[in-house]
């Protein structure tokens, strides 16, 4: 199998001391671990990889560029705060910046005033991004379902969503704690 090269596992103990605290003794991955870890990442890059390419060579369009198109084209107004919309795609404010610059430079993206408080900033779709956000879905939802959904057997789809649930929750608790 090509993917065994990414689950060889290492096999050491790590040590971290850092400034003002003991010394902090890290309990290695189990193979089967490492190997969960490994093929999670490998998996993740490699996917996105090529999502991105599909959508760059079909549209022009990064998967963050559809990702933030399609979050607007999900709501009734066809707009969201940018802190809320930061928020739903998963990004840094300043990452969300950068890709709306670019949408908007583009023309598939405007920014206005956020009509209850006059102080915050809306992102909203135009007609020539509600176009091309829809042509872009069928490409992504087509690279997905190729290189995702077909690929898994139908029982791992299910345990697969659940696992990874899980490790969404977590993760997304403690970005709200920060």
């Amino acid at each position: 199998m090509n993917g065994e090269r990414y689950l060889q596992p290492f096999r050491f103990r790590f040590y971290f001391n850092y400034p003002g605290t003991l010394l902090l003794v890290v309990r290695p991955l189990s193979e089967g671990e490492q190997a969960t870890w490994r093929v999670v990442l490998s998996a993740s890059v490699l996917l996105v990889e090529r999502l991105d390419r599909e959508l760059q060579e079909a549209h022009g369009l990064s998967l963050s560029e559809y990702q933030v198109l399609a979050h607007l084209a999900s709501v009734p107004a066809r707009g969201l705060r940018m802190r809320e919309l930061a928020d739903r795609a998963l990004m840094s404010k300043s990452r969300l910046t950068h890709v709306v610059n670019r949408l908007e430079a583009g023309g598939l993206v405007v920014r206005e005033r956020c009509a209850a408080d006059r102080r915050g900033l809306n992102a909203v779709l135009t007609r020539r991004g509600q176009r091309l956000v829809q042509l872009a879905a069928a490409t992504h939802v087509h690279g997905v379902r190729r290189h995702l959904i077909e690929v898994l057997p139908r029982r791992d789809v299910v345990v697969v969503t659940r696992g990874l649930s899980h490790v969404v929750d977590h993760l997304l608790d403690d970005r709200a704690g920060c």
